[in-house]
């Protein structure tokens, strides 16, 4: 069987298929089926959604993570968002990469779509000048093979 072991310290917290969860002391769990999840410094709170990369993000998180329903309503702003800054950008590259996140988020791996939407979100602060928003670490996946142990710092 496929297991992701995490290990979160007092604070972190975690969504997991909807529903958050905040660690009162440092734990250990195991995710031992296919998950739907992030942590720590990669939910990024809807008052950080500051700028249009920021919201395609905030978007495909909740894509990603929220209820059914706000997943659905996350990929329609997904798509409405998306298509407003690749009218807007000169980045050939970055219109490139929100075509790809939004082609994956479309067919249910916005795992990936949020790997390329952080990538859009480091050119963006680049070019903006802007300091990086508390989203570094790439969305965990309980679907790997083996068994894997993360260790996360307070995020």
């Amino acid at each position: 069987m496929s297991t992701l072991v995490l290990e979160l310290r007092q604070g972190d917290m975690m969504v997991v298929n909807g529903a958050p969860i905040r660690f009162r002391n440092r734990t250990r769990i195991e995710l031992a089926a296919k998950a739907r999840f992030l942590f720590g410094k990669q939910i990024m709170p809807p008052e950080a959604a500051t700028t249009p990369a920021r919201r395609i993000y905030f978007a495909l998180q909740t894509a990603y993570i929220g209820t059914d329903k706000e997943r659905a309503d996350g990929l329609q702003a997904a798509r409405r968002l998306i298509g407003d800054f690749q009218q807007a950008t000169t980045s050939a590259l970055a219109r490139e990469m929100l075509r790809q996140a939004l082609t994956l988020a479309e067919s249910d791996d916005c795992y990936q779509a949020l790997k390329l939407a952080r990538r859009v979100m480091r050119h963006e602060e680049e070019v903006l000048g802007l300091a990086p928003v508390a989203t570094t670490r790439s969305p965990g996946r309980a679907e790997s093979e083996g068994r894997t142990t993360l260790t996360l710092g307070a995020g």
